[in-house]
């Protein structure tokens, strides 16, 4: 694949499980095999430790979820993104309970693909920044 291709890979699933809240769409976008090396404690480092982050942790904590990608770089079969996502505060957050207050998550992305497919994913995000944002 073309790192144009490997870039929309990537771009589709911010888009479209992460914002769009699909997660059919992980069937073909993750391989089988796929680790993810920044897990969360308590998770699976595969594809299903994924969609559980999303489901209990993510979606749970933030309506109004929207991604903005800013900028991607790609070489070979590495993508790395810089992204925010945004949402409201609605529920439990790293220890804190909902706000209601408006949130921007900014997150730099690294994924290694195979065929085409997520391979392994490696992800920081600045947390003091999200505390500050909710609890202050």
């Amino acid at each position: 694949m073309t790192t144009e291709q490997n870039k929309a890979v990537i771009t589709r699933f911010n888009k479209e499980v992460i914002e769009g809240k699909d997660l059919s769409i992980m069937d073909e976008i993750f391989n089988p095999d796929f680790i993810n090396r920044t897990v969360r404690p308590g998770f699976s480092p595969g594809p299903e430790g994924m969609s559980r982050f999303l489901t209990d942790v993510l979606w749970k904590a933030f309506s109004e979820i929207h991604v903005d990608i800013h900028s991607q770089v790609a070489e070979g079969d590495m993508v790395s993104t810089r992204k925010t996502i945004g949402g409201k505060h609605i529920g439990n957050f790293a220890g804190i309970p909902a706000s209601g207050k408006p949130v921007k998550l900014r997150i730099m992305d690294m994924v290694r693909l195979k065929e085409g497919k997520y391979a392994e994913h490696w992800s920081v995000m600045d947390m003091h920044d999200v505390i500050k944002q909710i609890s202050g």
